[in-house]
């Protein structure tokens, strides 16, 4: 029994839909608890209710009441910051109307502390105390629990995710890993291509290892002896026989990182093993068989580099059995919090349970871009798990960059222009960010992380 869980009866509240048509719902979802990181996120469909009472508790829960022939989702979280009755979120005229009940510490949308009744868009992030919710418009499969606690979500480090989009792409790759399909991962630098790799390698059930190659790594004359294997005075410097990595893996899988990157000649020798499944080595005549399954990943669009001759068609065509295309994490805003927590497990888990975020180290992760991604977030929860002596991860842990926004002098010419575009549609909408995202086409939640990335605050463009 998790600490963190949600008390609710599924089968009655399940996202109703057409047969395999997800339906499109308001999602509300509990991102990160700054006083308890350690307790992952949580997915709250609205759908099915017409207002939600959040207030603190003893423990995370979530009950559905009726209240005067309404459905009120009581939401109960362990926040020490967070008053009894903290606010109310409320179903009116097909929009969602959040009003604060008067609590001590006050609410906050979008870094803004509201004194009445606020209509929320698409996007909104809401801070109470010292816990943070995303308010989202998504997609949920038939079937699927209106209440999902991370907690509850029993899954391999690299599929770790409470976003339906993204969960159902898992589902589908789980299905995939027990066949020898090969699979081919994008996604930007850091986004947890490795890690998805060897989730598919554990699901698959192959004895074997997996072994990765960098393939941006190895110097292009080198890639067919580090991959294939090499005889002894096959070439000058060549001491002793070697396997190549392709045989350490016969009997498990290879994964090729950044696959995008390989030489035209590298290219052709790879297809051949693709096809025949076996491998020569350098130097050698005889060939080896082999049997192993392949993972590869890149963040080229290999569709483009074909178009453009620089990657072969054909060894596109044996590598992409099933795509998946990893999303960057600053479009992961609601995993944000099982994440850290499976961050901090990891780095520390002998006091994960116990850590707490401040205030503004919790407010500096969720307004940050996160550019590097997972690795980056990773490498800034280490350096901060390192820094602080005792169970609290402060702003002064942080990494600068994290901290506060880049100085206008640090900005490329690019990011420069778009600043300068950004203060121009605050001038025309006199500070007002629901106006100014909608002219953009974007959430307002990006509108706010662009202006915290440049220090921009819109509060002066509204006394303009």
């Amino acid at each position: 029994m998790h600490d963190a869980r949600a008390v609710v009866d599924d089968s009655t509240l399940s996202v109703q839909a057409p047969a395999h048509e997800p339906a499109w719902v308001p999602v509300l979802y509990l991102a990160l608890e700054g006083a308890r990181p350690g307790g992952r996120s949580a997915r709250y469909a609205l759908a099915d209710v017409d207002a939600v009472a959040f207030g603190r508790g003893a423990r995370r829960t979530a009950v559905v009441e009726r209240d005067a022939g309404r459905r009120v989702l009581v939401l109960a979280i362990p926040d020490p910051r967070m008053s009894s009755r903290h606010a109310t979120l409320e179903r009116e005229l097909g929009r969602w109307i959040l009003a604060d009940a008067g609590s001590k510490n006050g609410t906050l949308v979008d870094g803004e502390r509201i004194a009445e009744r606020v209509a929320l868009d698409d996007g909104a992030r809401v801070e109470m105390g010292h816990t943070l919710f995303a308010l989202r418009r998504h997609r949920l499969p038939p079937g699927a629990p209106a209440i999902l606690d991370a907690a509850d979500v029993d899954a391999l480090p690299g599929m770790l995710t409470i976003d339906p989009d993204l969960a159902a792409t898992f589902e589908r790759l789980r299905a995939v890993a027990a066949a020898s399909v090969p699979v081919l991962v994008g996604g930007e630098t850091g986004t947890g291509k490795e890690l998805l790799a060897r989730a598919v390698h554990v699901l698959s059930g192959r004895r074997g290892e997996l072994v990765a190659v960098n393939c941006a790594a190895i110097p292009a004359g080198l890639v067919e002896a580090e991959l294939f294997g090499v005889r002894r005075g096959a070439y000058s410097g060549a001491l002793e026989d070697r396997p190549g990595l392709v045989r350490r893996a016969d009997g498990g899988t290879l994964f090729l990182d950044e696959v995008g990157d390989l030489a035209p000649p590298a290219q052709a020798a790879l297809l051949r093993v693709l096809q025949e499944r076996e491998v020569v080595a350098v130097g050698d005549t005889r060939p080896v068989a082999v049997d192993f399954r392949v993972v590869a990943a890149t963040l080229h669009d290999l569709d483009a580099r074909v178009a453009a001759g620089a990657f072969r068609a054909d060894l596109l065509a044996r590598l992409a059995g099933f795509c998946i295309a990893l999303p960057p994490l600053r479009d992961r805003s609601c995993d944000l919090g099982i994440l850290v927590a499976a961050i901090l497990r990891a780095r520390a888990p002998e006091r994960a349970e116990r850590m707490q975020l401040s205030l503004e180290a919790m407010r500096a992760l969720t307004r940050h871009d996160w550019p590097g991604n997972i690795r980056e977030l990773d490498r800034c929860l280490e350096a901060a798990l390192a820094l602080t002596p005792d169970l609290a991860i402060d702003a002064a842990h942080l990494p600068q960059a994290i901290r506060a926004p880049a100085a206008e002098s640090e900005l490329t010419p690019d990011q420069q222009a778009h600043r300068g575009e950004l203060i121009a549609l605050l001038v025309r909408h006199r500070g007002n960010l629901s106006a100014a995202a909608r002219e953009l086409g974007k959430a307002r939640m990006q509108l706010q992380r662009w202006l915290t990335r440049y220090g921009i605050d819109p509060e002066r463009f509204r006394r303009a």
